[in-house]
């Protein structure tokens, strides 16, 4: 009996391509059950946590009534924090500072002023840092909150019972505890 017929069958019985099909199913099984690896994980277990305090800052939130929205987000004094589309939890909020909304105007002496902006659909237009704190793991890469690494520039969303929207981080404080 030949090893392999003219249809490409192991002793006329198995087809060669079932048998490699079956082959690269054992080895992917091997491989993540056997042979998993590192968890991928960036928090590791023999990690310190210490407070860290965050500066969000928002550009352009669309708010009816942007006073009363910071006065309440203060009043708050929590809220839900998504750091790069991965859910964090909750997170204390310690300050709200409204930003002015102002226009570079050129005065007639040649010089610039900023001046408040008079467009009046910029009254439902705000602009603010928010204060966060927390406490965070440290690693040698930085503060780590939940899996995710957090450091100026990274985008975040803040979500809380009537509101939902992204910020960037533009401080990082680690303090002692």
């Amino acid at each position: 009996m030949k090893l392999l017929d003219s249809k490409g069958r192991l002793f006329g019985k198995v087809s060669i391509l079932d048998v490699g099909a079956i082959a690269v199913i054992l080895m992917v099984f091997v491989g993540i059950f056997l042979f998993p690896g590192t968890s991928g994980s960036v928090a590791q277990i023999n990690t310190t946590t210490k407070p860290v305090e965050v500066t969000v800052i928002v550009r352009g939130l669309s708010v009816l009534d942007p006073n009363g929205f910071v006065e309440t987000l203060s009043q708050e004094g929590k809220t839900n924090i998504v750091i790069r589309n991965q859910p964090y939890g909750s997170i204390d909020i310690k300050s709200v500072e409204r930003l002015p909304r102002a226009l570079a105007i050129p005065q007639p002496d040649g010089s610039v002023q900023a001046l408040p902006d008079p467009r009046s659909e910029e009254l439902y237009s705000i602009n603010m840092m928010v204060k966060l704190g927390g406490n965070a793991q440290m690693t040698d890469n930085g503060p780590v909150l939940g899996n995710s690494k957090l450091k100026i520039g990274t985008p975040v969303e803040l979500e809380g019972k009537t509101y939902n929207f992204n910020g960037s981080v533009i401080d990082v404080k680690i303090l002692e505890n």
